[in-house]
């Protein structure tokens, strides 16, 4: 990080004018333990997964359009795979237990222990070695329910203030949704000690994936870009149980689903991208890899004041 800053300070613009590009440089080259920072192995991890709190009628869409949208992205069909293609990023799908929905958590915990740990561990798995960034999404009818029930167990406030519209439910249907969250926080209140066991008891298979996944890049010491309101709320769980949990992390943008920009503020990310998104899928993520390429590339590229022939007096 000294050695980045060190160079900052030569290339020919003012100090501290590329503004949170040059943060991102120092960040990126902190984790990755080199000088100059890399952006050339970008790899984008989606993980899936089934819920059983659709049968609440919490969703737009049924349960089985989430294996109907994995063959999409195996096919090249989905707008993640464009994204990578543009991108130059490696995209790898991952199905976790897809065949099997976990529990209706309005009614019983989502996953018993040992699912849950099962579902981290493979996210752990899943991260490759010798990545220089790593971008995580997600794909689950019904998870954006999921995502808010953990909010609403974390951070308190009132259901309504963490659900959205997901899919694109409205009326009855999204009051019905707010009420699911609600009954499965009260429900489960007394069990939910923690970011693990509201995970556990709220959460799904893919978001522990996730944390998994999060958790195994931070030990191999891979930066993260963080997609949308469900995979932040998935690493939320860990910022919960330590805030330096997702230093290695950074979010990809912010999306227009309720309760993103309020998670955001309380595990302090500010978002690289607002453009109104909510497709999840990690395609804000994937997007906001052009601003990493673009930090490395003003870092790595420009010339000194000196090769430039500039001065760098201002008075001169």
């Amino acid at each position: 990080m000294l050695a980045t800053r060190s160079r900052e300070s030569t290339l020919v613009k003012p100090r501290g004018a590329l503004g949170r590009l040059e943060e991102i440089s120092e960040w990126l080259s902190g984790w990755q333990g080199h000088h100059p920072p890399k952006a050339d192995r970008c790899e984008v991890a989606v993980f899936a997964g089934s819920h059983g709190v659709t049968a609440e009628g919490v969703s737009a869409f049924s349960a089985e359009v989430t294996e109907q949208m994995v063959e999409g992205f195996k096919k090249g069909a989905a707008a993640i795979n464009q994204l990578c293609q543009i991108q130059g990023c490696e995209l790898k799908i991952y199905e976790v237990a897809i065949e099997i929905p976990t529990r209706n958590f309005r009614e019983q915990a989502a996953m018993a222990d040992d699912e849950c740990a099962e579902a981290m561990a493979f996210g752990m798995s899943a991260v490759d070695d010798g990545l220089d960034v790593l971008c995580l999404g997600e794909m689950g009818i019904g998870n954006t329910t999921a995502a808010a029930a953990i909010c609403h167990a974390l951070y308190g406030e009132t259901p309504e203030d963490w659900v959205g519209p997901g899919t694109g439910v409205e009326g009855d249907a999204l009051r019905k949704k707010i009420r699911v969250v609600g009954d499965a926080v009260a429900t489960h209140s007394e069990e939910m000690n923690d970011g693990l066991d509201i995970l556990r008891h709220v959460g799904g298979r893919e978001l522990a994936a996730i944390a998994g996944a999060i958790i195994a890049a931070r030990l191999q010491r891979i930066p993260v870009v963080l997609d949308g309101y469900v995979c932040t709320a998935a690493a939320a769980v860990l910022h919960a149980l330590n805030s330096a949990a997702l230093d290695h992390c950074i979010a990809g943008h912010v999306s227009s689903e309720a309760g993103h920009a309020k998670l955001l503020d309380k595990i302090k990310k500010r978002a690289l991208l607002d453009l109104d998104m909510r497709l999840g899928e990690a395609s804000g993520a994937a997007l906001a890899v052009s601003i990493l390429h673009a930090a490395v590339a003003c870092h790595t590229g420009m010339g000194s004041f000196e090769q430039a022939g500039v001065s760098n007096n201002p008075q001169e």
